[in-house]
């Protein structure tokens, strides 16, 4: 019998994995699905989703590698209004000069053109209890022997490290095996407003 062996694991990101960072977004960027043919620039789900916390939360950046490549990542942000303010003094600024001119021609374009523009508030009910929040993406191949789990576990550590009470995150209303997902790992559904949200309290 042959034993297979895997050299998959969990590090801290760095700079050297933006680029991946951006592919991966867009690569799951359609409800978990390929989302290339939704955004004339690949670059549009990263702006928003993947590489401001790369920027702006790096200590809480973390990815799944193997085979020599990032196969998906779990970022968060331990302050959320904090990191709001921080993403306007030093991402959006950029991002906005960098599509400036962008004419929207595929269906995903105007709404992140139109959220980079003026980022949606974060709701203040919702930053009470979870004032933290984060995003777990990971590709299609590499979804399999408990790595998203893994990947979440990592994301609270470091936030349970850095004292916070709780956490929350956004799903695509259509990912229903992702709500599963989150309910399984003791996520509470907390949706309001028409949007479909998660979150948990954490030991701390």
């Amino acid at each position: 019998m042959v034993e297979l062996v895997t050299d998959r694991h969990i590090r801290q990101a760095t700079e050297e994995d933006r680029r991946a960072l951006f592919d991966i977004c867009l690569r799951t960027a359609d409800g978990g699905d390929d989302g290339s043919e939704l955004y004339s620039d690949p670059r549009l789900p990263g702006y928003v989703w993947a590489a401001p916390y790369l920027t702006c939360a790096p200590a809480f950046a973390f990815v799944l590698v193997g085979g020599g490549r990032v196969l998906g990542y779990t970022l968060a942000a331990p302050d959320t209004a904090a990191f709001a303010e921080r993403l306007e003094q030093a991402w959006w600024p950029r991002v906005r000069r960098d599509v400036a001119g962008l004419v929207p021609t595929r269906p995903g374009d105007a709404a992140i053109l139109e959220h980079i523009a003026r980022p949606d508030p974060w709701p203040a009910w919702l930053l009470a209890d979870y004032p933290a929040h984060m995003h777990i993406n990971i590709l299609a191949d590499a979804q399999s022997a408990g790595w998203g789990r893994r990947m979440i576990a990592a994301g609270l550590a470091a936030l349970t490290a850095a004292g916070i009470a709780g956490v929350h995150l956004w799903l695509d209303p259509r990912n229903e095996r992702a709500k599963g997902f989150y309910r399984h790992l003791g996520f509470e559904d907390v949706s309001r407003d028409g949007h479909v949200i998660f979150a948990t309290r954490l030991d701390v």
